[in-house]
């Protein structure tokens, strides 16, 4: 069973197990509600912000390949095959499209299934919880002014002796009505913050992994064109190296 299914099932039995009390004082825990929910809204903003940064990340991507391969395209229309550069141009563009390929075929399905996907079914719990949140607040306002009416009449008595009793009557029925959304709410938004673990934590690995693997690849391609340029830095080219398999000792990045 889904957290929001689980979750509207206790909404479901908080209207319906309405019980009558009587007593003079109120029960109230809005403080635990407004600490529980302090969280809840801090975690919604910073989920949604990732949900749209992640996709960002995609978008931005496959416009860098794409703009990658126009270049090589356009490159290779400045060599012809007398030109010493001509085969450069032609391995170049090949690479190129292979890494195009690579980000259509392979990492944008897997980064979709692996980390877009799971943010997306996570913030869409929030809608659900936001509307509870919008019932407890309308019941709460219910309870508050049938509170105002029972005092009302208590302090100037109707002269229908009915009166007051029925305005009790219906204030003990908003409390309970409001009092057991609002443990309902208290009890599970603390559950919707405890599965950032397994929905954001697994996202933020396979992220990981996806750009290392595609930077790996972009490596490994242009990698082969290297014999086709006078070495001018062997430090900097040293300096990736190492940069690249310091990447590949990651426990989290696993092998590829």
């Amino acid at each position: 069973m889904s957290f929001l299914s689980g979750f509207k099932k206790n909404l479901n039995r908080a209207g319906q197990s309405i019980k009558q009390r009587t007593g003079s004082s109120d029960r109230t825990t809005d403080s635990e509600f407004e600490e529980e929910y302090d969280r809840f809204k801090s975690l919604e903003k910073k989920s949604e912000k990732l949900a749209k940064e992640a996709k960002g990340y995609l978008d931005s991507m496959r416009a860098m390949t794409s703009s990658q391969v126009r270049i090589a395209v356009t490159m290779e229309g400045f060599y012809d095959e007398s030109t010493p550069m001509s085969s450069a141009g032609i391995e170049y563009k090949r690479a190129i499209e292979k890494l195009d390929e690579e980000a259509r075929s392979n990492l944008d399905a897997a980064y979709r299934a692996t980390v877009i996907e799971p943010l997306g079914r996570y913030c869409s719990y929030f809608p659900e919880i936001n509307e509870a949140i919008k019932r407890r607040q309308k019941m709460s306002s219910e309870y508050d002014a049938a509170r105002s009416k029972v005092r009302k009449l208590v302090d100037r008595p109707s002269e229908d002796p009915q009166k007051l009793p029925r305005a009790e009557q219906e204030a003990n029925l908003a409390r309970e009505m409001y009092e057991n959304i609002n443990t309902v709410i208290i009890n599970d938004l603390p559950k919707i913050i405890e599965l950032r673990v397994p929905y954001i934590d697994p996202s933020f690995e396979a992220l990981v992994k996806s750009q290392l693997r595609f930077s790996q690849s972009s490596y490994e391609q242009l990698e082969g064109l290297r014999h086709y340029f006078p070495p001018n830095n062997e430090t900097a080219d040293t300096r990736v190296d190492d940069v690249l398999q310091q990447m590949r000792e990651l426990t989290i990045c696993g092998n590829f």
